[in-house]
């Protein structure tokens, strides 16, 4: 997630019913379709650009294409080759030089691709990593969860080694661990907000910190609103805010800076493919107006919330 600094209001409403702005065509490898697709990324524009893990690709749906989209990187099936991609799990686009930073989770490697059309593969970044999420600051450096090692990593472009910025201390549920990290965040101090699955919370690292603070959750797994249960894409607004896709108990929560409980705002009337329903939601992310688009894993789309 690239850290778009996006305002919302403190009393900020979303619509409950959301508007499909990519797939819900069903499952299957269509350009009109997703398959268990995973981390997205909204450009200014509102172009959105998804990583579509079963069908081993990135898609890229342009506002108002409400049927097709077009596929930007693999496709080619899955394997290790440089014009394919195995499972990616989350996508940014890097705006200096117009180019895809995808996490190619199954080939444990993040790579990069040109945006520009017509590109026809990409190249390795980093290698042997197991990258689940994928963050940029305004510095351009690169943060990458790996997942099994309960760790994220800070990069400088073209840099191999990276600097650890949260967890390396095993897969448990210490202030200085983190079980199983998956998607990330990076605000303007640096800081990095990552969703600690398997702790049932999201937990932030301020910058050269030795310990993260839990921001979200952190109650075991449960549906009060102190609690998460699995949670996956989360966003920070310029308040300190924390937006979290709260998988397992089908909704979307926030949670304002030092709460001890989350407030719903989208979902959250049990799984199903209602315009206000989820089934089951991965990842999570705003426009610079502060609409809120949610991919809706089990739905196979894509869904918008205008803020009112």
């Amino acid at each position: 997630m690239f850290s778009l600094l996006v305002n919302i209001p403190a009393n900020a409403k979303w619509s409950q019913n959301g508007l499909t702005v990519a797939g819900g065509h069903g499952r299957g490898d269509a350009t009109s379709q997703l398959n268990g697709h995973r981390g997205l990324f909204v450009d200014d524009d509102q172009t959105v650009v998804i990583a579509d893990h079963e069908n081993h690709r990135v898609m890229q749906w342009k506002n108002g294409d409400t049927t097709n989209g077009q596929v930007v990187a693999g496709g080619k099936g899955a394997g290790n080759g440089l014009n394919q991609l195995n499972g990616p799990t989350d996508v940014l686009i890097d705006k200096e030089t117009d180019s895809l930073i995808i996490c190619d989770a199954e080939n444990e490697r993040v790579v990069r691709w040109s945006h520009r059309s017509g590109t026809t593969q990409g190249e390795v970044l980093i290698d042997d990593i197991d990258c689940w999420g994928l963050a940029m600051d305004e510095r351009r450096y690169l943060y990458v969860s790996d997942y099994m090692k309960g760790k994220v990593r800070r990069y400088r472009l073209g840099e191999k080694n990276g600097t650890l910025v949260a967890g390396g201390n095993g897969n448990d549920g210490g202030l200085n661990q983190l079980n199983v990290s998956e998607y990330l965040f990076v605000d303007r101090d640096h800081s990095v907000y990552v969703s600690d699955w398997n702790n049932h919370r999201v937990m932030k690292w301020v910058e050269d910190a030795k310990e993260g603070i839990v921001v979200a959750g952190g109650q075991g797994a449960g549906s009060d609103l102190t609690q998460l249960f699995v949670p996956q894409g989360l966003f920070v607004d310029t308040l300190g805010t924390v937006y979290v896709a709260d998988y397992m108990n089908v909704r979307v929560v926030r949670w304002t800076q030092g709460a001890k409980q989350g407030t719903v705002i989208g979902g959250g009337n049990d799984a199903g493919a209602g315009a206000n329903q989820f089934n089951y939601p991965i990842g999570l992310s705003f426009d610079r107006q502060g609409n809120l688009y949610v991919v809706d894993y089990g739905n196979d789309r894509v869904q918008r919330f205008s803020i009112e």
